[in-house]
């Protein structure tokens, strides 16, 4: 196959267009944070917490809707025995929004926190927040991985250049416009990504429907035509795995801090709130032309295409059926367009998972951990550094691993499993302390790897109720695969019980040492003796009264005074009472 000339021009173009506007961004709010008493790193990471309603909301739905979002939705609404009831991501994402918004924004931006870490740094003190640094990391690479993977596949199909060679030069580009202009850059990005996804798509789908190969979707949504129905069905025996996964998607979509990054960035506690609430509505709207571009590729007579007599499915290309439909069922000037647009678009999600990594990297662990004194610059050079390791590990996954649907599933795992059973525990549940954290972490990691992993090929050790044995093979091949299915919602269980760990445990060793039943020398985390010395007492105020979160408290808070003054934040901190709404009323 030679080069689509139509199809590199139109991939440079959306490229130049990318890369300018992330520039043009950076060079906008090159000053901010400088000399207004402000840090250059925390303007980086949280944008200045100036980011309004528009470029908010649309920055926010981007958070999810990427290359991942857009193939992995197609993908599952083709795939035959699976279709719409499986493609679960659109509505489990937007559920994640709503409850995220509900619950989380607010606790979280009213108190000022620079990145999602810091709020267990505060109580569980800086060892437990590196550990959970781990997840939360792999969790963002898993994720950068995805989109890059997707965008490899859609560039693969315009154009006839070596796969991995697309994905490097992406990630590049990516990586570059993110080292110049942080937050700034990224949301800005994203609002032309999302133009790009929706006009591309919408563009291509009125084609593709029209075109001789493909029967009427509404008829092959319930009976079989090519392959079984594109809506699917849930049978019996998988009820248990569908709500499992469904969970995983909706819960677990919270505790990032590619989501909280926004949350934290918005203007005030209520535009943090809103901007969920507008991004639940955009994962939607942006999953239609994705479902409607799988149930087409379900619905299509492959020997009458250019593609070929096999179909992709029979040709293990079902995870790259979004860029097939649109380059095989529509004209050629409608496909480079919708291809072009998918690519820019999918490369600019992945700054998002990059920047939020190395946020967390460069203050709770490098500064927090280890160089209290580190002064502002060389923050802001530890961030840029980590960017570029970051994106290189992205990138070296996204070379390395399998499906588009799998890779973002596996990224979510982790972060449910164990990062959100302690965020629930930080916010929500009075007492809890490091021992019943680092309890709540094993656990979780246990139970939740004791299922194994087929698509890292990590064998069980941990055999659940109801799992069996299943094949795969590998049509071009003839090769089978074998491996095991656990059809116990194993996961939710999992973070269930973490959840549980976390808080018997921390109420257990204080009864112990409190009641003189342990001695207190053996308190070697100081977290439970030591609580009750002022400095400890400081840092524990947030989760001591109960009365600091109040959901329904709407008022816009004042900002942080930046990481030199790192977390004083006296609404969330302060121990004379000025924490409590009536105080922060009264300041106001």
């Amino acid at each position: 196959m030679a080069i689509h000339a139509e199809g590199l021009v139109a991939i440079v173009l959306f490229y130049v267009l990318i890369l300018f506007v992330g520039i043009w961004a950076a060079w906008k709010n090159k000053n901010s944070g400088v000399g207004d008493g402000g840090d250059r790193s925390e303007s980086i990471m949280v944008g200045g917490r100036d980011i309004g309603l528009f470029v908010g909301g649309f920055t926010m739905t981007a958070t999810w809707v990427g290359g991942g979002y857009i193939n992995g939705t197609a993908e599952y609404v083709y795939l035959p025995d699976y279709g719409l009831a499986w493609a679960q991501a659109p509505f489990g994402y937007a559920l994640s929004l709503v409850v995220g918004g509900l619950f989380f924004a607010k606790p979280m931006r009213s108190r000022g926190y620079v990145t999602m870490l810091d709020p267990f740094q505060n109580l569980y003190g800086k060892r437990m927040g590196g550990l959970l640094f781990i997840p939360a990391l792999m969790g963002e690479i898993f994720w950068s991985a995805a989109i890059l993977s997707a965008l490899g596949a859609t560039l693969s199909v315009i154009v006839d250049i070596n796969i991995n060679m697309s994905v490097v030069i992406s990630a590049l580009i990516a990586i570059f416009y993110t080292l110049v202009g942080g937050l700034y850059s990224v949301a800005y990005t994203d609002v032309v990504q999302l133009f790009c996804i929706f006009l591309g798509l919408w563009i291509s789908v009125p084609f593709a429907l029209s075109n001789p190969a493909v029967s009427d979707i509404s008829v092959s949504a319930k009976k079989a035509i090519y392959q079984s129905p594109w809506l699917g069905k849930i049978e019996p025996k998988d009820k248990w795995l569908w709500a499992d996964n469904f969970l995983l998607l909706m819960l677990g979509g919270i505790p990032w801090q590619v989501y909280f990054q926004r949350v934290l960035s918005a203007s005030s506690a209520t535009y943090a709130q809103v901007l969920s609430f507008l991004a639940a509505f955009g994962c939607l709207v942006m999953a239609v032309p994705s479902v409607l571009i799988g149930a087409i590729g379900a619905s299509t007579d492959w020997n009458q295409t250019t593609y070929g007599s096999l179909p992709p499915k029979d040709k293990d290309e079902s995870d790259m059926i979004l860029p097939i439909v649109l380059q095989h069922l529509c004209p050629p000037y409608v496909s480079f367009f919708g291809l072009g647009a998918v690519s820019a678009a999918v490369m600019s999600s992945a700054d998002s998972s990059i920047l939020s990594a190395s946020s967390m990297f460069a203050r709770n662990i490098y500064q927090l951990a280890f160089r209290q004194s580190a002064s502002d610059a060389e923050i802001v050079w530890v961030m840029r550094l980590t960017i570029f390791v970051f994106g290189a590990l992205a990138t070296a996954m996204a070379l390395l691993t399998g499906s588009v649907y799998g890779l973002w599933y596996l990224s979510s795992d982790l972060v449910y499993v164990i990062i959100f059973p302690q965020l629930l525990s930080v916010l929500f549940v009075k007492g809890t302390n490091t021992y019943g954290s680092v309890a709540g972490y094993i656990f979780g990691l246990l139970l939740r790897i004791g299922g194994g992993e087929p698509y890292l090929k990590l064998p069980p050790f941990i055999y659940y109720p109801g799992w069996v044995t299943q094949e795969k093979i590998h049509h071009l091949t003839g090769d089978v695969e074998y491996f095991i299915m656990q059809r116990f919602p194993f996961k939710s269980m999992s973070m269930v019980a973490s959840f549980l760990a976390n808080v018997v445990f921390s109420y257990l060793t204080k009864y112990l040492f409190e009641s003189g039943m342990l001695s207190h020398k053996y308190d070697f985390l100081n977290a439970v003796v030591s609580r009750h010395s002022k400095e400890i007492m400081d840092k524990t105020t947030l989760v001591s009264n109960h009365d600091n979160i109040i959901l329904s408290e709407m008022a816009p808070v004042r900002q942080t005074l930046g990481l030199a003054g790192t977390f004083t934040n006296v609404e969330a901190l302060s121990d004379d009472g000025a924490s409590s709404p009536e105080a922060f009323h009264a300041d106001n």
